[in-house]
């Protein structure tokens, strides 16, 4: 690479709204343009600062939705409109493309997942949790390795996955790329498991075994990401190679 993957000095950037892609009604995704930025890794996330025209301003932390490549200074993030919130509203519902706001980061180096790491991956996400995880599957897939990847991913319905084309394509295309999704409210016509929360018996059936030694990502609000990792825990993974992120709000 041409430039460091991980930044150690963080600077606000000035970064400006090229692309917006819907991903469900209430949630787009956010392609940036971030002049000189640093690279990130999969799993790492920015602050984003939006300052009004009287000097007040504000920030909030999001994930990094992209694999990072040193081609283009392009930042994907996913937001995921919050009622009553104060700056996901104005990123999701206000912001156009050419318009800008400031980016600080990448920040994070431990919820992070390296292409040269060899061992089986176990993502579970929880709602807007799968963002950091999706980051690690297309920095997977840039780098060309086959390490094994298994995403079992809780929503609510099916009009609230997150990239669910891409999800789908993915798991045709990429060898080695499972993805199980998990309905908690309403299922999709067809669809084997009926709703509820995730249970010990989807994590057996569609996760990997404690003595494949997987790495495994938790990512979602509290609640889920600490059900989730009791549930790895006592079916036998070992608590250090589960890494947890998680969030406020109960959207899984």
């Amino acid at each position: 690479m041409a430039r460091t993957a991980v930044s150690r000095r963080l600077t606000w950037r000035a970064a400006e709204l090229r692309e917006v892609r819907g991903e469900t009604s209430s949630a787009h995704s956010l392609i940036f343009e971030v002049p000189g930025w640093p690279g990130h890794l999969p799993g790492q996330h920015v602050d984003v600062r939006l300052t009004a025209e009287d000097g007040y301003s504000t920030e909030r932390s999001y994930s990094i939705a992209s694999a990072f490549t040193d081609h283009h200074d392009l930042v994907e993030l996913t937001v995921q409109r919050i009622p009553d919130g104060e700056v996901s509203p104005y990123l999701v519902d206000v912001l156009q493309p050419g318009m800008r706001v400031e980016l600080r980061g990448p920040v994070g180096g431990w919820f992070v997942w390296r292409p040269a790491d060899t061992a089986p991956v176990l993502l579970v996400a929880g709602g807007s949790g799968v963002v950091p995880l999706m980051a690690m599957i297309r920095a997977r897939a840039q780098a060309s390795v086959r390490v094994p990847f298994r995403l079992v991913y809780s929503t609510r319905t099916p009009e609230d996955v997150l990239y669910a084309d891409e999800l789908r394509r993915r798991a045709l295309e990429d060898r080695g790329l499972d993805v199980t999704i998990v309905y908690t409210r309403r299922v999709p016509d067809g669809h084997g498991r009926p709703p509820g929360r995730l249970t010990a018996a989807d994590l057996a059936e569609w996760g990997w075994p404690p003595d494949f030694e997987p790495a495994v990502f938790v990512c979602g609000p509290t609640g889920f990401v600490e059900a989730a990792a009791d549930l790895l825990i006592d079916a036998g993974h070992e608590p250090a190679r589960i890494k947890t992120e998680r969030f406020g709000g109960t959207d899984a």
